[in-house]
């Protein structure tokens, strides 16, 4: 199983708050995730080709200015709209 310290430290870069039966169930499955990837380290692969997909050059569209939508509406999709911004929680602590 992976330790506490280890599954409290993801949570805390993914900004979860996790229970104590969270916390055991993810250590658990943490650990049977990496195992898994173990194993496919032990597949031989000796004289096997890389395969990668060749899609050739991505067509891009013409880029051309054209007409946004009206504040009013773009502010229906926000919780909170703010002096023509969008409000969001801070995510990155200040001194």
């Amino acid at each position: 199983m992976i330790d506490r310290e280890t599954v409290l430290k993801v949570a805390q870069l993914a900004r979860l708050n996790l229970t104590e039966e969270e916390i055991e169930l993810f250590s658990k499955q943490l650990a049977d995730i990496i195992e898994f990837v173990n194993q496919m380290n032990e597949v031989d692969t000796e004289g096997v080709e890389p395969f990668v997909l060749d899609y050739g050059q991505t067509p891009l569209r013409e880029d051309k200015p054209e007409s946004s939508l009206p504040r009013e509406e773009i502010e229906k999709n926000a919780p909170q709209f703010e002096n023509g911004y969008f409000v969001v929680p801070r995510i990155f602590e200040t001194e």
